[in-house]
């Protein structure tokens, strides 16, 4: 139920950026200095990683995420890692719905701190990004932090 509300979700905003939003337009502050909308679109991975290759990047995403909630439903887990797992199956299957639709991922949130911080090591603008990239994300920094954790039962 969270990987569908999530996905819901992602494709809600992407669909009212699409409509309410312009590429290449300025952006619009939510919250100035640390939440805008910009319209943009990534036909890549992260920081246009693997650009141009959005179908083969969506055909992968889709069966990651479609993958992960087979495990899911085969193979409870606990609430944190059903959780965790969730997050990414969303965020995979939220980008491979525009790569296959669009040939293109719908990106139009932007951080200008998170710039401001990527500027400052040398690294240029921070990407703009979507809810689905930050499930994603999330998911994967909290199941890495997770396995630092020791496990109770294996002494």
């Amino acid at each position: 139920m969270l990987a569908a509300g999530l996905l819901l979700g992602d494709q809600l905003l992407k669909a009212w950026a699409l409509s309410n939003l312009q590429q290449g337009a300025p952006a619009i502050p939510v919250i100035p200095g640390i939440l805008d909308w910009v319209l943009t679109f990534n036909t890549g991975a992260a920081w246009s990683m693997f650009s141009g290759s959005a179908v083969p990047l969506a055909v992968v995403r889709l069966l990651v995420g479609l993958g992960i909630l087979v495990y899911l439903t085969l193979r409870p887990q606990t609430r944190f890692l059903s959780l965790v797992l969730s997050l990414i199956a969303a965020g995979a299957i939220g980008n491979a719905i525009d790569g296959l639709r669009f040939g293109k991922v719908t990106d139009m949130i932007h951080a200008p701190f998170l710039s401001a911080i990527t500027r400052a090591l040398g690294q240029g603008d921070f990407p703009i990004f979507n809810l689905a990239d930050m499930c994603v994300v999330l998911g994967t920094l909290l199941l890495l932090l997770a396995s630092f954790r020791r496990d109770p039962h294996t002494r």
